[in-house]
Formats: structure tokens, C-alpha cells, sequence
């Protein structure tokens, strides 16, 4: 059976030069930049799924020592594997790959692993719970922690539950960073593709308060003459 080191020697044999450098100026892994430090082999996120498939039978334990690793496609490919099991497993299990997930999210530094993994394990346990962890997480300091908070809410927005990704948006509304403006006004976005009327309550209500990125990205499918009026204020 394939073994963890099975797993690092194959996504090393992977690694791209050329893709590297364009991977870490892409994630800003410049100093003082958001993605600071991270170390990127330059993998394809095609690569790293086919390669997560063979790997489903990896304990939580082996999937973490990957997660703790500096190269940011371990990292993906670790969770991208949690994404795989927690599809696949009962309750107990899946209890078990929410815990490690919530426990590890130090590690779950860039916007692209929140992204892609956040939804599915997140928002997929929390979808019949308790959802005050993600209050808690909107208010951090921790900027990936706050992602994780509003895009955990993608998973609640398909079901077409809007109330958590309405009351996490509001929290961030004043928010100082870009990657969250973004992420903010894309899950509006998807509010208004399910419930129109729930987001333009909520814009004219806060529309004038909002960054406009957040703006932009939440009125991105209105039609143009809607999109001026929003962002020229005349409402």
C-alpha cells in the first residue's frame, strides 16, 4: 500500500521550476505580503487531485504531518485528500476530519486552500450545528481565519440559508484587508444568485458602508445601469 512518503516523493517529481515563480508572485509570497515565507514546488491543481485520489487511505495523523509541511501543494494535496475522505465517511469519521481541519487551521494560511477545502469540511459539518465557532473566527485577528469564516458559509448559501452569510458579512464589513473584501462580496454574489431580494436588503442597507471591492464583487451580476446606481450612490 501506498505510504506518505509514497505521497512526497510523487509530488516532488512534480515540481516545476518555471511554475514555482509564477505560483509564489501569484500568492504574494514577498515579504511583508499576505502569502510571506510560503514555499510553492509549482504544481498544477490537476496534478494534485489525480495524486490526492491514490491517497484516501492515509490516517488523519499521516494527512497532518503533510499539512505541517512549509510547501504549500503538500499542504493543498493533504487537504484536498481530507476533501475525498470527509465525502466518503460516516458521522464519526467525518467528526474527526472537522476537529483535525479546525485544529490545523494555522496551517491553512493561503486564500486558495481555504477556498477549496473550507466549504466542503466546514460548511459541510456545521450544515445541522452550532455555527458560533464561526462568529468567533470572523472576529479574529487572523486574517486566513476570518476567510475560513465567510466562505464556510458557501456550503449554507447552496442549501439556500442565508443567514449566517448575511450576519458574517455584516461583521466584516469594516474590514481592513482586500482578500476579505473579496470573499465577502463573493458570497453576497451567490446570495443574490439564489435570493435577490435578500441581497438588495442587505446593500441598501449597507451599501454606502461597504469597501468597493466588496461592493463590486456583490453587484457583479446586476445589470449595468443597476451596478451605476450602486456605485454612484443614488439608490
Amino acid at each position: 500500500m501506498l505510504k506518505l512518503k509514497d505521497l512526497e516523493k510523487e509530488l516532488k517529481s512534480k515540481a516545476d521550476k518555471e511554475g514555482a515563480k509564477v505560483y509564489s508572485s501569484f500568492f504574494k509570497t514577498g515579504k511583508g505580503q499576505y502569502g510571506e515565507g510560503d514555499y510553492f514546488l509549482g504544481i498544477t491543481m490537476p496534478q494534485q487531485r489525480l495524486i490526492a485520489k491514490k491517497y484516501t487511505h492515509l490516517s488523519i495523523k499521516e494527512i497532518e504531518q503533510l499539512i505541517h509541511s512549509k510547501v504549500h501543494e503538500y499542504r493543498m494535496t493533504a487537504l484536498i485528500i481530507w476533501t475525498y475522505q470527509y465525502k466518503e465517511a460516516d458521522r464519526i469519521k467525518r467528526e474527526k476530519i472537522y476537529k483535525a481541519y479546525i485544529k490545523n487551521l494555522k496551517w491553512i494560511n493561503n486564500w486558495d486552500l481555504i477556498d477549496v477545502t473550507t466549504p466542503r469540511i466546514v460548511g459541510g459539518y456545521l450544515l445541522d450545528k452550532d455555527r458560533k465557532i464561526l462568529y468567533k473566527l470572523a472576529k479574529s485577528k487572523n486574517l486566513w481565519e476570518r476567510r475560513v469564516a465567510i466562505l464556510t458559509t458557501f456550503n449554507f448559501i447552496t442549501k439556500n440559508d442565508f443567514k449566517d452569510a448575511l450576519k458574517i458579512s455584516e461583521i466584516l464589513l469594516k474590514d481592513e484587508h482586500a482578500l476579505i473584501h473579496k470573499a465577502v462580496g463573493w458570497m453576497l454574489r451567490e446570495v443574490g444568485k439564489r435570493d435577490i431580494k435578500q441581497l438588495e436588503k442587505f446593500l441598501k442597507k449597507y451599501y454606502k458602508k461597504m469597501p468597493r471591492t466588496m461592493l463590486r464583487y456583490s453587484i457583479e451580476k446586476f445589470s449595468e445601469k443597476k451596478r451605476k446606481k450602486y456605485l454612484l450612490g443614488n439608490i
